[in-house]
């Protein structure tokens, strides 16, 4: 069982940057492959990226490339995302997933736990 908590929302203004991190428990996280999803009001979850558990394999949605870096800490059970040049349409619940498995993965549905969430939002 891994319990997911996530943190660093906020408000920002366009342009600017945050960072997010997601603590998780348990003594496995290194084995897990960890990925942030978010969801705007009206819409559906999507994919933000995803990281596997040694760190060296990383993957993007297309309209987050470039601007935010997913990395993790598995001394610390943590993992970020350094969000730049943030957009207005960057503004969603940005969640934390934790998926069992051996390779990285862009559906949601392949992961194991999630967070509750963080709220991000960019005004213009």
């Amino acid at each position: 069982q891994v319990q997911l908590v996530e943190s660093g929302g906020g408000l920002v203004q366009a342009g600017g940057s945050l960072r997010l991190s997601c603590a998780a428990s348990g003594r496995t996280f290194s084995s897990y492959i960890m990925g942030w999803f978010r969801q705007a009001p009206g819409k559906e979850r999507e994919f933000v990226a995803t990281i596997a558990w040694s760190g060296r394999a990383t993957y993007y949605a297309d309209s987050v490339k470039g601007r935010f870096t997913i990395s993790r800490d598995n001394a610390k059970n943590t993992v970020y995302l350094q969000m730049n040049s943030l957009k207005p349409e960057d503004t969603a619940v940005y969640y934390c997933a934790a998926r069992a498995g051996n390779t990285i993965a862009a559906i949601g549905d392949r992961y194991n736990y999630w967070g509750q969430g963080t709220q991000v939002t960019v005004s213009s």
